[in-house]
C-alpha cells in the first residue's frame, strides 16, 4: 500500500508539474531563449568574422546550436540534437526574416516534458546576416550540461525521499496495526465466550481509547453473560421447586387411601404451587417483552391521584387484614403522561412489597411533588427497614432480602425487576432507600411532560 502510494502520488505530480510547463513555464522559455538568440544574432552581425569561434564557446557554456544558410550548409555546435526533425519551411520563415518559435509550439503530451526534449524542432530561431550571406540560426539550453549535477542531486532526494518514507510508513503502520492486530484477537476470543481480557491502555491516542472502550465492553458482556446464567439458574430452580411439590402430592393422592381432609390439604398445596407457576409465567413473559421493547407503550395524560387509589382499592382487603394505615399526600392537579396500564403494575407491586414486609398495625405513606421538569412519587411504610447489603441489589431479577419467608408467601422476586424496566421504559429513574427499625422507600421520578 504504501509502494502503490508513493507511485500513484509520483505520476500525479509529474502529470500536475508537467501541465504547469506547458501552460505557463514554457512560453516564458521560448521568451528568454529568443532574447539569448537575439544577443547571439546581434554579435555575430557585429564581428561576422568571429562567428564560428563565438558559437563554439557558447556551446561550451550550456547551448544546442545549429546553423544553416538553406541551401545544405549547416553546422552543429555543442552536444548533437537527438533528432533533426526541423521542418524545411520553418528555416525558410526564419531566412526569410521571422522568428521561429518551436519550444513554445511543441505539442502538449502528458508524459513527455518539452524542457527535456532534445530535438531539432525544439529551439528558437533567428535570422543572422552577414555581409555575403544570411543564416538561420537555431539553439535551446544543452540540459545535462547545464544541470547534469543537479538533476543527479535531485534524483538523489528522490530517490532517499522514497526510501526513507517507506522506512517510515512500515514503522508507524507497524505502531498503528499491531494494537487493531490484538483487538481483532480479542473480539475472536470475546466470540469464544472468554471475557477475562488485558489490553494495554497507555496510549492516547484514537486506538488507546478504542482499547479501552473495548475493555468497558468486555466487562459489560461478562457481566450480562453471568446475569444471563444466574437468571437460567434461578428460572430453573423457580419451576423446579413447585412442580417437584406438585409431582411428589400428585403420586401421594394417586398412590395411597388418604382421608378426605388430607387429600383437600394435598390438593391445596397443588393448587397454589401451580398458581405460583401461573404467576411466574406471566411475569416472566411480561419482563422479556418489556426488555425486548416489544410492549408498545399507549401514553396519554391521566391525574396521578385517581391513578394509586385505584391501586389502593384493589389493595383494601390485604390492608385491612393487617390492620395498616394508608396515607396519600397526592395534590389533584398532578398528571403523569404514560401508559396507565403499565404504571399501575408500578403501584401495585410497590404497595404489595409494602403490605407483604411490614408487620401488623404499621403505616404506608403515598406522596408526590411536581418539580419543574419532573415528577417524584415517593412510596414509604414503617416497616422494620431493610439491612443496606441487600439494597443494591433489590431490582436484580429473584433476588430476595428473605429466602425462605418470600419463597413461603408465593412471590416470584420479579416484581420489582418489572417495576424498574417499566420505570424506565417511561425515561424514569427508580430508588430504593432504608434504614432499620424506621422504615423502607422506594422513589419513583418520572419526566413531566
Amino acid at each position: 500500500m504504501t509502494l502503490a502510494v508513493i507511485l500513484v502520488s509520483s505520476i500525479l505530480g509529474f502529470l500536475v508539474s508537467n501541465y504547469y510547463y506547458h501552460i505557463k513555464l514554457k512560453p516564458y522559455n521560448d521568451d528568454k531563449l529568443i532574447s539569448i538568440a537575439e544577443q547571439m544574432k546581434d554579435f555575430i552581425e557585429a564581428e561576422p568574422a568571429d562567428m564560428d569561434r563565438y558559437l563554439r564557446n557558447a556551446a561550451t557554456l550550456g547551448y544546442e546550436i545549429y546553423v544553416t544558410d538553406g541551401q545544405g550548409e549547416s553546422h552543429d555546435y555543442g552536444r548533437s540534437f537527438r533528432e533533426h526533425d526541423l521542418d524545411n519551411q520553418a528555416v525558410a520563415a526564419v531566412l526569410g526574416g521571422g522568428v521561429y518559435h518551436g519550444v513554445a509550439q511543441f505539442p502538449n503530451k502528458p508524459f513527455i516534458t518539452g524542457f527535456f526534449e532534445n530535438r531539432l524542432s525544439n529551439t528558437v530561431g533567428v535570422l543572422v546576416q552577414s555581409p555575403d550571406k544570411k543564416y538561420a540560426l537555431f539553439m535551446r539550453p544543452d540540459v545535462l550540461l547545464q544541470f547534469g549535477e543537479l538533476r543527479t542531486f535531485f534524483a538523489l532526494i528522490g530517490l532517499l525521499t522514497v526510501i526513507i518514507s517507506v522506512l517510515f510508513f512500515l514503522i508507524s503502520t507497524r505502531y498503528l496495526v499491531k494494537p487493531i492486530t490484538r483487538l481483532t484477537e480479542a473480539t475472536k476470543r470475546i466470540a469464544q465466550g472468554n471475557y477475562n481480557l488485558r489490553l494495554p491502555k497507555r496510549r492516547r491516542d484514537e486506538i488507546g481509547q478504542l482499547a479501552e472502550h473495548f475493555m468497558t465492553m468486555s466487562k459489560e458482556l461478562e457481566r450480562v453473560d453471568q446475569s444471563r446464567q444466574q437468571f437460567v439458574s434461578n428460572v430453573s430452580h423457580e419451576i423446579q421447586s413447585p412442580l417437584t411439590s406438585i409431582q411428589g402430592f400428585a403420586n401421594v393422592l394417586a398412590e395411597q387411601e388418604l382421608p378426605k381432609e388430607e387429600r383437600k390439604h394435598y390438593a391445596s398445596i397443588i393448587e397454589a404451587e401451580s398458581r405460583h407457576l401461573s404467576v411466574l409465567s406471566k411475569q416472566l413473559l411480561m419482563l422479556s417483552s418489556l426488555e425486548q421493547g416489544e410492549e408498545a407503550l399507549n401514553k396519554k395524560h391521566f391525574p396521578l391521584y385517581k391513578h394509586i387509589r385505584q391501586a389502593a382499592q384493589v389493595m383494601q382487603w390485604q390492608l385491612e387484614e393487617k390492620e395498616l394505615l394508608l396515607k396519600l399526600s397526592i395534590p389533584e392537579s398532578i398528571t403523569l403522561y404514560g401508559d396507565e396500564v403499565l404504571l399501575q403494575q408500578v403501584w401495585m407491586n410497590l404497595l404489595g412489597n409494602a403490605v407483604n414486609h411490614i408487620p401488623p398495625g404499621r403505616s404506608i405513606e403515598v406522596r408526590a411533588e411536581q418539580m419543574q421538569s419532573h415528577i417524584i412519587i415517593v412510596v414509604a411504610d414503617t416497616g422494620d427497614g431493610i439491612p443496606s447489603e441487600h439494597l443494591p441489589f433489590l431490582f436484580d431479577r429473584f433476588y430476595r432480602v428473605d429466602r425462605a419467608r418470600e419463597r413461603a408467601s408465593g412471590r416470584t422476586g420479579l416484581g420489582l425487576a418489572i417495576v424498574k424496566k417499566i420505570v424506565q421504559l417511561h425515561d424514569g429513574e427508580i430508588e430504593a432507600g432504608s434504614s432499620l427499625g424506621e422504615g423502607t422507600w422506594f422513589t419513583v421520578k418520572l419526566p413531566q411532560l
